[in-house]
């Protein structure tokens, strides 16, 4: 049909005889007059839709299938979830091993340094204290918890604790600026002072300027009297770096501690002290150097070519 102004104008015609039709079939319900058109229609058209409905049924099973593929998507991300579930029950478990591992070292270092401990799981990160370094531990006064306890794991001194509640504290750790702790070098005994410094290693003050200290040597709390807030022969850690003397009346160390203050998780208070200095007995074994191979060439002398081996027994 060409697209003329009579037949748009019969297009406009038929919509709206079709809306006419529509509105009278609604409001008719079942006693509409358009229901036996509808019947004669459906007797006419019938045979006609089941045989196109035969021809497009690959279509329509598509069709189908596109709309239950979002059921199976619904089972597919509930199956993924089922599984990300496990995969978190997995992971929960090895962080359960990683904590047994923890407590195995912790009980280590008590039972080398006869210290009393109190087990405990660091909760937070940073308590409204004003300390910029701190961690709170889910163990209180109700645990015989007291201020000024040392506060270790099993690799080293961690920190002491500065408040006490009910069922929790606050430990200020070891390299926290305000902190400071009395050392000792492991073999000479050179005493000194080790302060935090944040993210950087611990900073030693040494009493003897001309302290003969080298890279590697390690160190532990010289203690304090009463043992509080420190009990001594607890690991600091390892000398990173040795500033020159100068003549000074001491010498500055620098100092990698043994305790990764950013992966606190199972730590304990010491809340007896040992009878007896343990001096270096808690240090953990030094490792054992790598032998280097040694090669070794053996020069094997040529023997001579025949001409000249003739030569020679020519002459």
């Amino acid at each position: 049909m060409r697209d003329t102004r009579e037949s748009r104008l019969l297009l406009v015609l038929l919509i709206a005889i079709a809306f006419a039709l529509i509105t009278v079939d609604i409001r008719g319900g079942e006693d509409s007059p358009v229901d036996g058109a509808r019947r004669a229609a459906a007797s006419v058209f019938g045979p006609i839709e089941n045989g196109v409905a035969s021809a497009v049924d690959p279509v329509g099973n598509a069709v189908s299938a596109v709309r239950d593929s979002g059921e199976r998507h619904d089972r597919i991300a509930e199956l993924e979830k089922e599984n990300a579930a496990l995969k978190a029950e997995l992971g929960s478990d090895d962080r359960n091993r990683s904590r047994l591992r923890q407590l195995d070292r912790m009980l280590k270092v008590a039972g080398e340094g006869r210290y009393g401990i109190k087990g405990a799981e660091v909760i937070a990160i940073g308590a409204a204290q004003g300390f910029s370094w701190t961690i709170t531990i889910d163990v209180g006064a109700n645990d015989g918890i007291k201020r000024d306890m040392t506060v270790l794991n099993g690799d080293g001194l961690v920190g002491r604790v500065t408040t006490v509640g009910p069922n929790a504290s606050t430990v200020l750790l070891a390299n926290d600026p305000d902190f400071t702790v009395g050392t000792r070098m492991e073999g000479s005994d050179e005493l000194g002072f080790a302060s935090g410094q944040g993210d950087r290693p611990l900073r030693v003050e040494l009493l003897n300027g001309k302290a003969a200290i080298k890279k590697g040597d390690r160190l532990v709390t010289f203690g304090s009297q009463a043992d509080r807030p420190f009990v001594p022969g607890v690991p600091v850690g390892v000398v990173s770096r040795v500033d020159p003397s100068g003549g000074g009346l001491t010498r500055t160390l620098y100092v990698t501690p043994y305790v990764g203050f950013s992966k606190l998780d199972i730590v304990g208070v010491v809340v007896q002290a040992p009878h007896r200095d343990p001096r270096d007995t808690v240090l953990p074994a030094k490792p054992k150097p790598t032998p280097r191979p040694t090669v070794t060439v053996t020069v094997t002398p040529s023997a001579p070519a025949d001409g000249q081996f003739q030569q020679e027994q020519q002459q």
